[in-house]
């Protein structure tokens, strides 16, 4: 039981004398027990404060592209806080954040389109309650639901473990008549050393579009995936290493304003890059409602 288990011995020794020894009924009686440990040590932990933790990103579809032809958007960013940074480093804390956020990117169509601004209502009317869905093992059944796995993880590290934000973009590929093409670039800052990648303390998502007549050809060329891959990691490392509050603007917190420094060391401004980034493609068309725009991001920083 212990070895299928991460229970001591004296709780392991407690649930066999309760089921008598039957070990699938024991595994039941500990999945009880810990949630039942985990409603206890919530209620005693729920004043303090959770100012550590991590930022998580999933993309289960990147958008349009020659490899996903037919596919939207579905993305998902989530922070997940405790108090301490020993705990963020936990395998245990950075598993469960891994498992919410494939969640929240699994479960973002749901209710059909979410926007970077849903945050709130995503997190309490359709993550908290979603079946938590395993990152590692897509097959895996699910055990217990979003809301059910954070306080199961407070019984087990016996910190104040909170979901505090999450949003989704959620889109379907738009038809091949509208001549638009989606996609969503994310990046993370701050990695726990031998922790995943696609977590840490500084996260951006960032919605694209690409609009032109000639989109189909465009992006059907064997370097179109390639460079718009270079291009959108480049606009997100720029919205996280940078102060960077809206897309557009009058200063330099603007995206469009700053000096597109992530893009091969540029001092153009990141509006004037990505003009003449879509003119080179032949995205922009004279006379036509063409070219690539970034349309929303989101950006985060632990607590």
């Amino acid at each position: 039981l212990r070895k299928r288990t991460e229970v001591s011995l004296s709780k392991a020794k407690e649930a066999l004398t309760a089921t008598n020894n039957d070990v699938d009924a024991a595994l039941e009686w500990l999945e009880k027990d810990l949630i039942a440990s985990g409603a206890k040590k919530k209620e005693k932990v729920q004043d303090r404060v959770a100012g550590e933790g991590l930022i998580g990103v999933s993309v289960l579809s990147n958008g349009f592209s020659k490899q996903n032809a037919g596919r939207g958007v579905r993305a998902a960013m989530v922070e997940l806080n405790c108090e301490t940074d020993f705990v963020a480093r936990n395998q245990l804390f950075g598993e469960l954040l891994d498992d919410i956020t494939h969640t929240a990117a699994f479960i973002s169509d749901f209710d059909a389109y979410h926007t970077i601004a849903d945050s709130k209502t995503f997190l309490d009317k359709f993550l908290l309650p979603a079946p938590l869905l395993s990152a590692r093992d897509p097959l895996q059944k699910p055990t217990t639901d979003v809301g059910g796995a954070v306080d199961a993880l407070i019984a087990k590290v016996g910190e104040k473990i909170s979901l505090s934000r999450a949003v989704s973009i959620s889109h379907p590929l738009p038809s091949p008549q509208s001549n638009v093409a989606l996609r969503v670039a994310s990046y993370l800052h701050g990695s726990v050393p031998g922790g995943l990648a696609s977590q840490g303390r500084i996260g951006a998502l960032a919605f694209l579009a690409l609009k032109s007549p000639r989109l189909s050809p465009i992006t059907e060329n064997p370097t179109f995936s390639e460079e718009i891959e270079k291009l959108q990691r480049s606009l997100a490392r720029q919205i996280v290493g940078l102060e960077t509050l809206s897309v557009r603007g009058a200063d330099e917190t603007a995206l469009y304003n700053q000096p597109f420094m992530m893009f091969a060391g540029s001092n153009q401004p990141v509006g004037t890059v990505l003009e003449q980034w879509a003119t080179e493609k032949g995205l922009i068309e004279p006379g036509e409602e063409s070219g690539l725009e970034v349309l929303d991001f989101a950006k985060w920083s632990v607590g």
